[in-house]
C-alpha cells in the first residue's frame, strides 16, 4: 500500500492519558508521521451472531515431506522390514539405509515371516547390518532409554549383538540376544551415554540368520503409547488444541491402484490408502508405495490415527477413496464387484471405529488396545477429484450405504482442487442438488488472493451445504504469509454458520525429505519448530470463542491502476513452439512483431530450460523443465491485444502465454494443458505465489498450432483460442490489509477482538464496544516482525508477545503495530 493511498482522517475518539502512556509503551513510534492509517472498528454486543462450533479449527495430516516414517511415527529405524522397492522410489533398493558388513541377502520366499511381509534378511554367520536412520542418523539423547525388537529365526541358533554408536563411538552398552528355533520377537532395551544425532544400529550375528521388523523406538513417546508418535511433534500439534484431525490424506487416499495387497491382485504396490492394509500386529501390516515417492510402512495406521485424535481431544475425521483417482491421474474406476467392496470397508472402517467389542471389527480395536469405542462422527468420501461427476455418482453410493446403517455419520463430499472454475462449479451443483451436508474445499493461493477474498463465504447460500475448509495455505512460511492467512481466517469466523470446519494444510515437513511447501511444522532428526504460519494457527485455535459478535471496520483507500507489464512464453515439463508473436496497442500502434525470422533478441531468458530459433520459430526443447519463461516488451505497456501461435512438440503439458509481466515473480500466464494436460486456467503470481483466477477443463494436442489472442483493457482480461472466446476475469478486487472479527468466549465472558494489519503502517484505530459493559484492562498477545521473517531451528522472530492494556472503555483507542496480528482479550462485566 502506498503511503499516498493511506487515509489521513482524523482519529474519531481521543486516549484518555492512560490508555495514551500504554499503548505507546506497547509498540514503537512511527519513524514518520504518515506511516499511520488510521481505523474505526465498531463492536455490536447486542446483535447475536453466529455460534462457533467447538471443531471449527482443526489439523490436516497426510504422510508428505516424510511426516509419518521419519517424522510423527516414532520409530527410529528406516527400512525396518526391508521392503523398500523401485516401486516406491527408482533409486531404493531394499538395503536402502542399511549397510552390510560380510554377506547379508533380502529374500522374498515361503520362508518369510508371514504373506504380508513379503521380505526379509538372511544374514550370513560372522556378518551384520548397520541402520543409518533419518536425516544425519538415529538421534539419541543421554540418559534416555530406547527399546529395541527383532524378528528372527535360526534353525541352529546364533547370538546376536546389537550396539548403537557413532562415528566417535559407543552410544550404549552393547546387548546380546539369544536366538533359536523358528520365527520369535525379541527384544532388549538401551540407555544412552551420550548424546548424538547421528547414531547407527548395528546388528551382528555369530551364526547365519533371518531377520525382520529390526526396530528402535524411544521410551519416552507422546502419552507413553506403544508402537507411539514423537513426543514433541505431537506435543505441537497437541498445542494447537484442534477440534479435528482429518487423516491420512490427501492424495495418498485417491491415487494409485484400488486393489488390495494380496497374492490376487499381484502384491500391487501402488496401491490408494486403504485402512485394513494399516491396522493390526505391525509386522502383520502391508507396505505401500507413498505417492509423494518414498516407502510407507503404515506403522502409523488407523488405530494410531484415531487414538491420537482421542489423546488431543479432537474429532477423528477419516477419508476414504472414491475410486475415482485425481491429483493428475484422473481415471474412475467401472469395477462395480471392486466398489461394493471399498463401500463395505468404509462401513467396517465405521465399526472399527464405533462398534462394541464383540463386533467384528470391534473386536479388531479392543484387541489393539482400545475396548472402547473411538467416537467417529464425520467420514470424508474422496478428495479433489478432477472428474465431478463420475466421482458424485460413486459418492452418492458410499452416502446411501452409509447413511443406511449409520444414519447418524455425516459423509463429507468435496469440490476439487481449487477455489473456483469448471470443475468447482460442477462439483457444488452436484452436491447442492444431492442435498449434501458438508463440502470440502481446497486451495493454495498466494497472499494476496487470501487479503482480496476475506468475503469469500459470506455470499454462500445458507440453506447449505455448510463448508469444511480441508486445505488451504498461501504459499509461503514467510510471515506475510501468515499474515494474509490471518487476514482470511477473520472471514471463515465471521461465517462460522457456513464454515464448519478449516485446517491448513501440510501440517509436518522433514527438512531433509521436503516434497511440498509451505508447511505448518518443521523439524529433523533432532529438533523441531513451529512456522509463522504455525503461530497465527495457534492464536486462532487456541482463542476461537464461542460466537461471533457483529463487528464492522473501516478499509483502506486503494488506487488501481491498469494491469500493466510487458509479455512472456513459457512451458512447464513440455517441449514447445511459438510463432507470431504480435503485441499492438488499443489504438492500433504495434508495439511488438516477432515471427523469429530472425534471431530472438528482443527476448530475455530468466527461467530454465532450451530456447533457441529454429524453422522461423522460437522452440522450447527440454522437456524436463519447468518455468522456462522468456519475456519482451516493456513493463509499463497496458491495454494492449496479444497474439501468439503455438505448438506443442512433446512432454506432460501444453503451454504458458504470459502478460502483465513485471518480473518473474510478478505476472499472469494463461495455462493451457497444464495439470498433466487435463486443465487450463489463468495463473496470477504475486511475490512468486499463485492464484488461480478461472479454469477450465481441457487439453492440448501434440503437433496441433494453436491461435492465442489476448484482449488487456484497464483491468479486465479476455481471452481466445482459434478465435472463440475461452474466458475472461477482471482483476480488480482490493487486497485489503485490515481485518477483524470479534467474538465471545461464554465460559470466560471474554470479548475477544481479533485484528489483523498486514501493512508497513501502524493502524491508528477508534474501537466502539458498543455499549458492552467491559473491564477497563485487556490482555494482549501480540505476533508482529517484519514481512519476510521465517522462523527456523535457530531463531523465531515470529513469536507471541504478551501484555496488559489499561485503557479499555466503551469508546478507546488502540495501535496495532505493522505487520502484526493482535488479540484483545477483554473481560465483560
Amino acid at each position: 500500500m502506498s503511503r499516498t493511498a493511506r487515509s489521513r482522517t482524523r482519529l474519531r475518539l481521543g486516549l484518555t492519558a492512560t490508555a495514551l502512556l500504554t499503548a505507546a509503551a506497547l509498540v514503537p513510534a512511527p519513524a514518520h508521521a504518515e506511516d499511520v492509517t488510521d481505523y474505526t472498528i465498531t463492536v455490536d454486543p447486542r446483535t447475536r451472531g453466529a455460534a462457533i462450533d467447538h471443531t471449527m479449527y482443526g489439523v490436516f495430516f497426510e504422510d508428505i515431506n516424510r511426516a509419518a516414517d521419519g517424522g510423527l511415527y516414532a520409530e527410529l529405524v528406516q527400512n525396518r522390514s526391508f521392503e523398500y522397492s523401485t516401486a516406491d522410489n527408482g533409486a531404493y533398493t531394499p538395503l536402502t539405509s542399511w549397510a552390510v558388513g560380510g554377506t547379508a541377502e533380502v529374500v522374498d520366499d515361503s520362508g518369510r515371516l508371514n504373506e504380508r511381509n513379503r521380505n526379509y534378511l538372511s544374514l550370513g554367520a560372522g556378518s551384520s547390518v548397520t541402520n543409518a536412520g533419518y536425516n544425519t542418523g538415529i538421534r539419541v539423547e543421554k540418559g534416555k532409554r530406547y527399546d529395541f525388537s527383532v524378528w528372527a529365526r535360526a534353525g541352529s541358533g546364533t547370538t546376536l549383538t546389537v550396539t548403537l554408536k557413532d562415528a566417535a563411538g559407543t552410544l550404549a552398552d552393547a546387548r546380546r540376544v539369544a536366538v533359536e528355533g523358528g520365527w520369535a520377537k525379541y527384544r532388549a532395551a538401551f540407555t544412552a551415554t551420550r548424546t548424538s544425532n547421528r547414531g547407527r544400529l548395528a546388528v551382528a550375528a555369530t551364526n547365519a540368520a533371518a531377520l525382520d521388523m529390526v526396530s528402535l523406538f524411544p521410551r519416552d513417546t507422546y502419552k507413553n503409547q506403544p508402537n507411539g508418535l514423537r513426543k514433541d511433534l505431537a506435543e505441537k500439534i497437541a498445542a494447537l488444541k484442534p477440534g479435528f484431525v482429518r487423516f491420512p490424506g490427501g492424495c495418498l487416499v485417491n491415487t494409485g491402484s484400488m486393489e488390495d495387497y494380496s497374492e490376487s491382485s499381484g502384491w500391487q504396490r501402488k496401491r490408494s490408502y486403504q485402512w485394513k492394509d494399516t491396522v493390526g500386529p505391525v509386522e502383520e501390516r502391508a507396505t505401500n508405495a507413498n505417492f509423494w515417492g518414498y516407502n510407507q510402512s503404515y506403522g502409523l495406521g488407523y488405530y494410531e490415527y484415531f487414538r491420537f485424535a482421542e489423546d488431543v481431544g479432537a474429532m477423528p475425521l477419516p477419508v476414504v477413496p472414491a475410486l475415482v483417482t485425481g491429483c493428475g491421474q484422473n481415471k474412475a474406476t467401472d469395477d462395480e464387484a471392486l466398489l461394493e467392496r471399498h463401500i463395505q470397508d468404509t462401513l467396517d472402517l465405521i465399526e472399527f471405529a464405533n462398534g462394541p467389542a464383540t463386533s467384528p471389527w470391534g473386536k479388531v480395536r479392543a484387541g489393539m488396545g482400545h475396548p472402547e469405542p473411538f467416537g467417529l462422527t464425520h467420514i470424508g468420501v474422496g478428495n479433489e477429484e478432477n472428474l465431478p461427476r463420475e466421482f458424485f455418482a460413486r459418492f452418492q453410493k458410499f452416502r446411501a450405504a452409509i447413511e443406511a446403517k449409520h444414519p447418524d455419520i455425516t459423509v463429507v463430499s468435496n469440490s476439487g482442487p481449487d477455489d473456483s472454475g469448471t470443475i468447482f462449479d460442477t462439483a457444488w451443483q452436484l452436491n447442492r442438488e444431492g442435498g449434501v451436508d458438508l463440502v470440502d474445499e481446497h486451495y493454495y493461493n498466494s497472499p494476496q488472493w487470501f487479503l482480496q477474498n476475506n468475503d469469500r463465504y459470506d455470499s454462500y447460500d445458507r440453506s447449505g451445504p455448510e463448508v469444511f475448509l480441508g486445505e488451504y495455505a498461501s504459499q509461503g512460511n514467510a510471515w506475510k504469509n501468515g499474515l494474509a492467512e490471518a487476514a482470511f481466517m477473520t472471514g471463515l469466523e465471521r461465517n462460522a454458520d457456513i464454515v464448519k470446519l478449516a485446517s491448513y494444510a501440510p501440517l509436518l515437513a522433514n527438512e531433509d525429505y521436503v516434497q511440498w511447501s509451505p508447511d505448518m511444522i518443521w523439524f529433523n532428526n533432532h529438533a523441531s519448530w513451529g512456522s509463522a504460519n504455525y503461530e497465527v494457527q495457534k492464536l486462532f485455535m487456541t482463542n476461537v470463542g464461542d460466537r461471533v459478535v457483529p463487528s464492522r471496520a473501516s478499509t483502506t483507500p486503494d488506487v488501481s491502476g491498469p494491469i500493466t507489464g510487458a509479455v512472456g512464453l513459457s512451458t512447464w515439463a513440455t517441449g514447445a513452439a511459438y510463432d507470431d508473436v504480435r503485441v499492438t496497442a488499443a489504438d492500433g500502434t504495434v508495439l511488438l512483431d516477432d515471427d523469429f525470422s530472425g534471431d530472438a533478441s528482443r527476448w530475455t531468458h530468466s527461467g530454465g530450460g532450451s530456447w533457441s530459433v529454429q524453422g522461423g520459430q522460437y522452440v522450447q526443447s527440454d522437456e524436463a523443465a519447468e518455468n522456462t519463461l522468456v519475456t519482451a516488451g516493456d513493463p509499463a505497456w497496458h491495454d494492449y491485444d496479444l497474439h501468439v501461435r503455438a505448438t506443442k512438440k512433446a512432454g506432460k503439458e501444453g503451454f504458458l502465454v504470459a502478460f502483465g509481466v513485471k518480473d518473474t515473480g510478478n505476472h499472469y500466464w494463461w495455462n493451457l494443458g497444464g495439470w498433466n494436460n487435463t486443465r487450463s486456467a489463468v495463473e496470477q503470481a504475486v511475490d512468486g505465489g499463485k492464484s488461480t483466477l478461472v479454469s477450465k477443463a481441457g487439453s492440448i494436442e501434440t503437433g496441433r498450432a494453436y491461435d492465442i489472442d489476448i484482449t488487456v483493457r484497464g483491468r479486465q482480461v479476455t481471452l481466445y483460442l482459434d478465435g472463440q472466446e475461452w474466458g475472461g476475469f477482471t482483476d480488480d478486487k482490493p487486497a485489503e490489509p485490515f481485518r477483524q472479527v470479534v467474538t465471545e468466549d461464554t465460559r470466560t465472558g471474554d470479548l475477544i477482538v481479533k485484528v489483523v494489519n498486514a501493512q508497513p503502517a501502524e493502524a491508528r484505530t477508534a474501537i466502539d464496544l458498543g455499549g458492552a459493559r467491559t473491564a477497563s484492562t485487556a490482555r494482549v498477545t501480540t505476533l508482529a516482525a517484519d514481512e519476510d521473517a521465517v522462523n527456523t531451528e535457530t531463531d523465531t522472530p515470529v513469536a507471541p508477545v504478551t501484555s496488559t492494556f489499561r485503557g479499555v472503555a466503551d469508546e478507546f483507542a488502540y495501535t496495532f503495530p505493522p505487520h502484526s496480528v493482535t488479540f484483545l482479550r477483554i473481560k465483560q462485566r
